[in-house]
């Protein structure tokens, strides 16, 4: 079901609770785009999740290097958690900072570095031969995207991936839209790093908390599967064909993404209105007696 739809039924939910958002970027926050060095978000996307962020604490998700995501999103206030949850930062000191000053919170695939640059560096000569592939390090995993490739070459493509792969047994690959993940066999997801976020925020046994989780490809499965798991908040799949999927609810685009969380933020502000409203009137009844 839309998660505009029921938009009432999620936050019934969440009362009394401290919601936190999880966002990945591509296809959630911004369109998904030929070429993935042209995947802007638009500025009234980028004031809606600056404005969410003084709600409610909120985090980037995404396969992208972590460094790439926040020059796209560029919003200091937010936890971002890029190669897959592989390299977490939080939110700059002060938020006036550059990105620089944040503390590193995790990074647990570290001791890979040196084999992903030389995988990087063999794929730029094994796509040479394919046109349209384009091969992207994302620091902690390489992406190998063939959206722009010719539909009957994606099989040989992948048997090239496949053949370079064959000497760095300590390395997968995984398949995401239109594009080859490739990232260390260490047990670190997207879901992993959601709970360890929610653990560094101080919610990790709390069940006063309501993380919702929104992404559109297949690796934040693995997010929507530890929320169900948890029994705790939502995943919320972005995709305009039904697909099989650990989410509650789905949205089908970007614009819709932004339309959920403009209501989520009315909502709160409006709660908070209330709430000041409730106190001051006990304030005034005390006053009188």
């Amino acid at each position: 079901p839309s998660a505009l739809d029921m938009f009432d039924q999620i936050t019934n939910a969440s009362k009394g609770k401290q919601i936190v958002m999880f966002l990945d970027y591509d296809g959630t926050l911004s369109p998904i785009v030929e070429d993935p060095d042209q995947a802007f978000m638009s500025e009234s996307m980028r004031a809606t999740v600056r404005k969410l962020a003084r709600y409610f604490p909120t985090a980037i998700v995404s396969g992208r290097c972590r460094d790439k995501v926040y020059n796209f999103v560029r919003l200091a206030e937010l936890y971002y958690a890029g190669s897959h949850g592989m390299d977490i930062k939080g939110p700059s000191k002060g938020y006036k900072n550059k990105k620089e000053t944040q503390g590193v919170l995790f990074q647990p695939a570290s001791e890979y570095l040196p084999m992903i640059d030389q995988v990087y560096n063999a794929l730029l000569e094994v796509v040479k031969s394919t046109p349209g592939a384009k091969v992207e390090n994302n620091k902690f995993c390489v992406s190998v995207h063939f959206r722009c490739v010719d539909e009957k070459k994606w099989s040989e493509l992948a048997k090239q991936v496949g053949t370079v792969l064959e000497a760095y047994p300590s390395l997968r690959v995984t398949q995401g839209r239109k594009v080859l993940e490739i990232r260390p066999t260490i047990k670190w997801d997207k879901g992993k790093a959601l709970e360890f976020l929610l653990e560094s925020l101080g919610y990790g046994n709390n069940d006063d908390v309501f993380p919702i989780y929104m992404g559109d490809d297949r690796t934040d499965e693995d997010a929507f599967k530890v929320l169900r798991e948890r029994g705790q908040g939502f995943g919320i799949l972005v995709s305009k064909a039904p697909k099989e999927t650990y989410a509650s609810y789905s949205l089908r685009e970007p614009s819709e993404v932004m339309a959920f969380l403009r209501r989520l933020v009315e909502s709160r502000r409006l709660s908070l209105r209330r709430q000041l409203r409730m106190r001051r009137r006990v304030q005034e009844i005390k006053v009188t007696l």
